[in-house]
């Protein structure tokens, strides 16, 4: 594989954090998943969104951050590859569909100064699924804070990655997970091995499992 860093993105339920796991796995790459389990305004953010949401983005700035920050800069002897489950790109994203006008602004200066520190990722696996099956792997990993996230909520992060897409520089793939499952199809696993490591593919490509 040619690429020293892979990041995984997509919506709510998409799988990412199951496809970055594989992908570790298989090439014995450092792996970064998101921290979200301890983070207390989580649950509150999904009771009271406009009293939680800027506590909420400002934590998530600060533990991606560091995390990117902690493992992107060591320098490991045995983990030279490295597959994330998301961009840090992601706090601002959220930040601006979850935040007002005033707090998104001071949201932004203080993401611009940590950005900048950060590596970008070589390629981008983006996953993309309609909204009926985001709902059905949320409703199956039964975390109970989820189970009251709208359609609509979740077609607004659809909609803010698509937009984000079309600027990002790095090398992207869409991949259409609606009839996927890597984890117990060996096949679907296999076919996102056989991109990544086909040095004549496409740099914004769309992938159908």
């Amino acid at each position: 594989m040619s690429y020293n860093f892979i990041a995984i993105e997509g919506n709510i339920g998409a799988g990412k954090s199951t496809l970055a796991t594989l992908l570790s796995q298989h090439y014995s790459a450092r792996l970064i998943l998101e921290e979200f389990a301890d983070n207390t305004f989580l649950p509150k953010f999904y009771q009271d969104k406009e009293r939680y949401a800027f506590p909420l983005e400002l934590s998530f700035l600060a533990d991606r951050f560091k995390q990117m920050k902690r493992t992107l800069m060591q320098q490991e002897l045995f983990h030279e590859k490295t597959i994330s489950d998301y961009l840090f790109i992601k706090s601002k994203l959220f930040a601006r569909i979850n935040l007002p006008p005033d707090e998104y602004e001071l949201f932004e200066n203080l993401y611009e100064i940590a950005e900048g520190s950060l590596p970008q990722p070589d390629l981008l696996i983006f996953l993309q699924a309609p909204i009926y099956k985001l709902q059905t792997n949320i409703k199956n990993r039964a975390r109970s804070y989820e189970q009251n996230i709208t359609d609509s909520y979740l077609e607004t992060i659809q909609n803010i990655y698509l937009e984000y897409l079309k600027q990002q520089p790095c090398k992207i793939v869409h991949v259409d997970v609606s009839h996927v499952d890597f984890l117990y199809n060996p096949l679907h696993f296999q076919k996102i091995v056989e991109f990544i490591e086909d040095p004549h593919s496409p740099f914004t490509s769309y992938l159908t499992v």
